[in-house]
């Protein structure tokens, strides 16, 4: 590795030449600016040691390499490591040349002299740099957020020839008329329609924590203004070219969900080079779960849903963005027994992950409750035991908060298929056996996101079922990440709960989709339609000390609900047995047999 580059030599000879004159400098402070003949000559006699030990300390503590147009507190604090080592280098030469009566506080002043003129040479180049790149033109925007949140705003819009900071609005009265960058703060959130008047600006900037109240009250502000709201690119946005600047804001910006924290090591020791498989690999979040896979290496991902179209989505999705990958995609129901071991069994997955099932409410609830329990509860089954006879090392199973005493068909199939994998588990040493509940997913297929998109989309209504109802809420890619760390540390047998953060009311979520379409709801009216069959105002997700034991994951916990495992070939026996078309009544009293916390409508019990 070269210790010095040519690029870097200008810059050093110029720094070497301000370290001279910082040496000629301490010996005219020393002597009051008169330095008498003697003292001079041993200034010249010392100076070429003084250059060389300035040289030697700046480049050995790398400070030629800095990016003066940049310069910072990091370089600064480089800059001075550099300067005091070339003073030490300095003073032992100057001390080993043994220079009769050589005035030993000219080796004190130096280096301070020395740092001064060389910062003030790197804060001037910066300040030209800044002032030529500044561009008065750009469409004017007005930041909302504290000083602290507006920090990273204005540096990320420094140079943008798109957008002019005009002004900032902050939730703290402190610090109304105080600037930021030139950059005035010129009122309070509630201010912000009148701010972007007077500054002629029909955009905000929201700079604020995501799911913070500001955001929520700039939204509520914007839509009766006409102000269009941007914030800055997500972490997992930025190496995406569509995202190097401001874009507009999304209802997840609003929720504020915090990154999750991933244990990459591990994982990438799980997956990378091995054979994975996903189940219902082309839904929601299924896809996703292929996507987080395919980060971390693996060495063949193996994608199996029934649905022809979401396979072949997935299929190019995945070749284009991993073609080094080496994918296959499978169309197959997890129902098919059969079909699903022989394709485990061909490929041998370390891992399967398996995603696969009904999830709407309102639809399994009636008419088609005995296909929650085929595809629930013998999909589950088939696929634990399919993964178990092809040695997988893992099973996780992608289970829902509506297990958690539920009120309806598709709940409590759920929570009777967690009840057949820990049976499976008790069974199978080889392989470890976990499930993972979570909320709701924003944007996941057959969510209120979707619906209420639509809904706003032709005018309204925006249909909600009751003004009380709250549902937890993540993102698709937390869901996925928290699925995978759990696949990753969990024990045969456990139930993980995520930690879904704080409910959020629906009405609430409809309001701030509408904000977000530009309209208020004036414009679309909000209606309330009633609970439907199996709805529950709240969901019970169990996430607390009681009923949940911590994990060293902040964001998993372990359910520490027991109860009595099912006789696996009597349930396999009643739903083959079942028919096509079983009486509703009868098949919810055996369900309630099987998993004694479900608590359907006493009316539902009597169809």
């Amino acid at each position: 590795m070269r210790l010095l580059s040519r690029s870097a030599l200008p810059l050093l000879a110029l720094d070497v030449a301000l370290g001279l004159l910082a040496w000629w400098a301490a010996f005219w402070l020393r002597f009051n600016l008169d330095v008498p003949p003697e003292f001079a000559r041993l200034a010249r006699i010392s100076s070429p040691w003084c250059a060389l030990g300035v040289a030697a300390g700046l480049v050995l503590r790398r400070v030629d390499r800095q990016v003066w147009t940049y310069i910072g507190l990091a370089e600064f604090r480089q800059l001075a490591g550099g300067v005091l080592l070339g003073s030490v280098l300095t003073a032992v030469a100057v001390l080993m040349l043994r220079l009769p009566d050589f005035p030993r506080s000219v080796l004190l002043l130096q280096p301070v002299l020395a740092f001064l003129l060389m910062g003030a040479a790197r804060g001037a180049w910066r300040s030209f740099a800044e002032r030529s790149q500044h561009v008065q033109g750009g469409r004017p925007v007005v930041i909302v957020g504290s000083l602290n949140d507006a920090a990273s705003a204005l540096r990320a819009l420094k140079g943008s020839q798109r957008w002019r900071p005009v002004g900032i609005v902050s939730p703290l009265a402190g610090e109304r008329g105080r600037t930021l960058q030139h950059v005035r703060v010129l009122g309070a959130i509630d201010d912000l329609p009148d701010v972007c008047a007077e500054a002629d600006a029909s955009t905000a900037l929201l700079a604020s924590p995501p799911g913070s109240d500001e955001r929520r009250q700039a939204l509520l502000l914007a839509a009766e203004a006409h102000i269009t709201l941007l914030t800055l690119p997500r972490p997992d946005e930025w190496l995406t070219a569509e995202s190097s600047g401001p874009r507009k804001i999304e209802l997840e910006d609003l929720l504020g969900r915090v990154p999750v924290a991933l244990d990459v090591a591990g994982l990438a020791e799980l997956f990378s080079g091995q054979v994975v498989a996903v189940t219902g690999a082309g839904g929601s979040i299924g896809s996703e779960l292929c996507r987080q896979i395919a980060r971390f290496g693996v060495g063949r991902l193996v994608c199996i849903d029934v649905s022809e179209y979401a396979i072949y989505q997935l299929e190019q999705e995945l070749r284009q963005a991993h073609p080094q990958m080496q994918g296959v995609y499978y169309t197959g129901n997890v129902r098919e027994y059969e079909r699903l071991q022989a394709i485990l069994c061909q490929h041998r997955p370390t891992v399967l992950f398996h995603a696969a099932a009904y999830k709407h409410v309102p639809l399994m609830e009636e008419l088609n409750e005995v296909e929650a329990l085929r595809t629930n509860v013998l999909g589950t089954l088939n696929a634990a035991r399919a993964a178990a006879g092809c040695g997988a090392r893992r099973f996780v199973m992608i289970s829902t908060d509506k297990a958690v005493n539920p009120t309806n068909v598709m709940g409590a199939s759920k929570r009777l298929a967690e009840l057949l994998v820990q049976a499976v588990a008790a069974q199978e040493p080889g392989t470890e056996f976990v499930s993972v509940r979570f909320g709701n997913v924003l944007g996941s297929s057959g969510s209120v996101v979707p619906l209420f998109t639509r809904q706003i989309e032709t005018g309204g209504p925006v249909t909600v079922t009751h003004p009380e109802i709250v549902r937890y809420f993540m993102t698709i890619p937390e869901a996925a990440q928290l699925v995978l760390q759990a696949g990753l540390v969990g024990k045969s047998g456990q139930i993980f709960v995520l930690d879904m953060g704080e409910p959020v009311k629906i009405v609430e979520l409809a309001r701030m989709l509408i904000r977000l379409s530009g309209k208020t709801e004036q414009e679309v009216p909000i209606t309330f339609s009633g609970l439907r069959p199996g709805e529950k105002l709240f969901e019970e997700l169990l996430a607390d000390d009681e009923t949940t034991e911590p994990t060293p994951h902040a964001k998993l916990r372990i359910s520490k609900t027991a109860s009595p495992l099912p006789d696996v070939s009597a349930v396999v026996q009643w739903i083959e047995g079942a028919g096509a078309l079983p009486e509703s009544g009868a098949l919810r009293s055996w369900l309630r047999a099987q998993v004694p916390e479900y608590a359907p409508r006493e009316d539902a019990l009597r169809t």
